[in-house]
């Protein structure tokens, strides 16, 4: 994974996540899902976190939490932020936000692992 020390700034309404989970999944109910990253059932739509935006970007804020279409994201790198800590942020496709939570959605559960081509349903509670 490639490494960015610096500032970082992202132009226009370009918007950078962070926070986005590929590895072992758990459930509500306490169900552990492995990793589906480059999977068929991988196939699904993601939470993460809004790291930083362009100064033209007016629909989501730094901090929000955003459902992006699967794979409408960059590869991750690691950034270097100025205090050492490192965090791996994608830049997301501004037009595949499905929506946005101002927390992060606790309770969002996949009710089957899907393929390509088909449609997702989410058991999301309280919607």
């Amino acid at each position: 994974m490639n490494r960015v020390n610096g500032i970082l700034r992202p132009l226009h309404d370009n918007i950078i996540v962070s926070d986005m989970e590929f590895g072992l999944e758990k459930t509500a109910s306490g169900i552990l899902i492995n990793s589906d990253d480059g999977k068929s059932s991988g196939v699904h739509p993601r939470w993460a976190k809004v790291y930083a935006t362009g100064p033209e970007q007016t629909s989501v804020g730094v901090g929000e939490w955003v459902l992006l279409e699967h794979g409408r994201w960059s590869r991750g790198i690691t950034y270097v932020e100025e205090n050492g800590d490192e965090k791996t942020i994608h830049l997301a496709d501004k037009n595949a936000i499905l929506m946005a939570s101002d927390e992060k959605p606790a309770d969002v559960i996949r009710s089957y692992a899907v393929g390509a081509g088909s449609n997702v349903n989410f058991n999301i509670p309280g919607a």
